[in-house]
């Protein structure tokens, strides 16, 4: 069904058949919950904070179990987080929180795999792009500095190229 379809159908309805209509949607579909509670009740911080948590479960495990270090868990947030229409200085925020606690997490491990440092630095390119984007480059470039410097001092492979992209930030403003 095209939108215009569906714009059709909706005008033949009544206000009590689209009432009820969407909330049958609402219970029925997870993802319409989600958008409906946050559009009429924001709570951003408390998605921040339990997104932060959940990150950092990722790299530090509470549990006896290995750190999974799986760069998708902060994807899926920032996905979700973009649809639901969360502030975009937020969302600047847990791209960078979670390049600098896979940091973290590497100053403690002595060997990091070529894999997990090419993962951080699409992450690191991606918060600077969407942060040139969306204007939050001056609140945000200590952060980007230190993460390069970061990789420097942790002597990745790859540091060459943080700084690359760092430099080419900093040309840009």
């Amino acid at each position: 069904m095209s939108k215009r379809d569906l714009k059709l159908y909706m005008q033949d309805l009544s206000k009590e058949q689209l009432q009820d209509q969407i909330s049958d949607l609402y219970t029925r579909f997870k993802d319409v919950k989600e958008y409906y509670d946050f559009a009429f009740k924001p709570n951003e911080n408390k998605l921040i904070e339990e997104c932060k948590f959940k990150i950092s479960k990722e790299y530090f495990p509470n549990t006896k179990r290995r750190a999974k270090c799986r760069r998708s868990v902060a994807q899926n947030y920032i996905r979700h987080f973009k649809r639901l229409g969360v502030e975009p200085s937020l969302i600047a925020d847990i791209m960078l929180f979670n390049i600098e606690i896979a940091q973290t997490y590497s100053e403690e491990k002595e060997l990091v795999k070529e894999a997990f440092c090419k993962s951080m630095l699409k992450s690191f390119e991606e918060a600077i792009n969407y942060s040139e984007e969306n204007g939050l480059t001056s609140e945000f470039s200590d952060r980007f500095e230190k993460i390069a410097d970061e990789c420097s001092d942790q002597n990745w492979f790859n540091q060459h190229l943080f700084e690359r992209l760092l430099n080419r930030f900093h040309s840009e403003q």
